[in-house]
């Protein structure tokens, strides 16, 4: 059942219509026409909407590039950061400022990512953060973020612990779905407390690692494994 808060006037339920992407029956109140399909897409985008404005407070609204995973949202409660010196001296697509994984695991994911880099042309980049200590904008041109860049923050901060900044190129051969089912699977709050946060980022890392690797078509990163 999709649960939409409309003004008291006008209440309407969808249960599970069998078609709903082509349900578009119309109910009229106070002059005004609102189509089931309307209500769903409302519905459908609030979660979208609402890890967008997380992942920007996450990055602390420093990385000047799409967010290709939801709309556009604006977020004005957090002033933005930048700070160079939290980064290494020499360049690292893995950067824990957090404390989250040991240097083993760190190492293991530098050559997954180097040896999916090397196979795919994508360019995973990982940080984990506490906001506000954060390297904020200055990651930005420590990593080259472009079109072919996935930013991955590892940030408990919101409750998930999952947040992806994806670049254009990767945003048409990856659906959108998968980066959601990605962050409830592995990024929950539940799920990083019993595990830790470090499990999460390595089970997201083999993840994004698989779905990437698939051919891509109808059904490629349907699962997340």
């Amino acid at each position: 059942m999709a649960s939409v808060l409309l003004p008291q006037s006008l209440t309407i339920r969808v249960v599970s219509p069998k078609n709903s992407s082509n349900y578009s029956r119309k109910f009229s109140s106070s002059h005004r026409d609102i189509t089931i399909s309307r209500i769903l897409s409302i519905s459908d985008n609030w979660a979208d909407e609402f890890r967008s404005k997380s992942l920007k407070l996450a990055l602390s609204g420093a990385l000047a590039v799409g967010i290709c995973l939801s709309g556009s949202g604006s977020v004005d409660a957090k002033v933005g950061v930048n700070k160079p010196e939290l980064l290494p001296k020499e360049f690292s697509s893995v950067i824990d400022v957090a404390g989250f994984l040991s240097a083993g695991q760190e190492n293991r994911l530098r050559q997954e990512i180097a040896d999916l880099e090397e196979e795919t042309g994508f360019k995973l980049r990982v940080l984990a953060q506490n906001y506000p200590e954060t390297p904020g904008l200055a990651i930005r041109d420590f990593w080259q973020v472009d079109d072919r860049t996935i930013v991955f923050v590892a940030d408990p901060t919101f409750g998930n612990i999952l947040n992806f900044n994806v670049g254009a190129t990767v945003d048409l051969d990856i659906p959108r779905s998968f980066w959601s089912r990605l962050a409830g699977k592995y990024g929950n709050i539940f799920y990083w407390k019993e595990k830790g946060e470090d499990a999460s980022v390595e089970a997201a890392v083999k993840a994004i690692a698989t779905c990437l690797r698939e051919p891509v078509g109808r059904d490629n990163c349907s699962e997340v494994k």
